[in-house]
């Protein structure tokens, strides 16, 4: 097994807005890991996270080279990266069921049939202690339940890491706790390197990993 096997490693990255430098940084990530990015609003978190994930756009620009797994996927469009990422906001459609939005994030081809894909669905909720909800609608589901359904779609789209912008800002204290805890668990066990942006200093603890602080520029 390579020894970047499910690692991601930020080499030398330079993020720039114009001829304003944002974000300097280097990184690895190893598998199961959670490197965690804080900073005031403005010092470049969730450009950080675009870089990443392939999806950054004017003005804004960067040198460096992204690494997943040991393969240089710089320059790689964001639908070939193999990076989920998950939002403040649960983003599930709801105009389908709960089956059916972890289904829709499934790659073709992964099951013979509709009915084998039903049946590993049907096994992931239970293991995500969410037993027999295939068929409710995500408009019914409380705000804890969505947060899992939405990690169990990033995670059943088969990801080689995930990137955090701030999942866990919307929920209550309570739920927020219990949804964290679950959430790195669920990265330490399926060996998905991840990076979180942040507010919450309970948030980067709880997460274990290197903590990395942007200034505003």
């Amino acid at each position: 097994m390579s020894k970047d096997k499910n690692v991601l490693d930020l080499q030398q990255l330079v993020i720039s807005n114009g001829d304003a430098e944002l974000v300097k940084l280097s990184a690895r990530v190893n598998a199961g890991e959670v490197l965690t990015v804080m900073g005031p609003s403005g010092s470049g978190k969730s450009t950080l996270l675009q870089a990443i994930a392939g999806q950054l756009s004017a003005p804004f620009d960067f040198t460096g080279r992204i690494l997943l797994s040991g393969e240089d996927i710089t320059h790689k469009p964001a639908h070939r990266r193999h990076i989920g990422v998950m939002f403040q906001d649960a983003l599930l459609f709801e105009h389908m069921t709960v089956e059916e939005n972890i289904a829709f994030a499934m790659p073709k081809g992964r099951f013979a049939n509709k009915q084998a894909r039903m049946n590993a669905i049907e096994v992931m909720l239970e293991t995500f202690e969410l037993n027999g909800m295939q068929k409710r609608s995500v408009s019914a589901l409380s705000g804890g339940q969505q947060a899992r359904i939405s990690l169990l779609r990033t995670l059943s789209s088969q990801p080689k890491a995930v990137l955090l912008d701030e999942p866990f800002s919307k929920l209550d204290a309570s739920l927020r706790e219990h949804i964290r805890t679950w959430t790195f668990e669920q990265l330490k066990i399926h060996n998905i390197p991840a990076v979180l942006v942040t507010h919450d200093k309970e948030d980067a603890i709880a997460a274990g990993g290197e903590i990395i602080e942007l200034s505003k520029c």
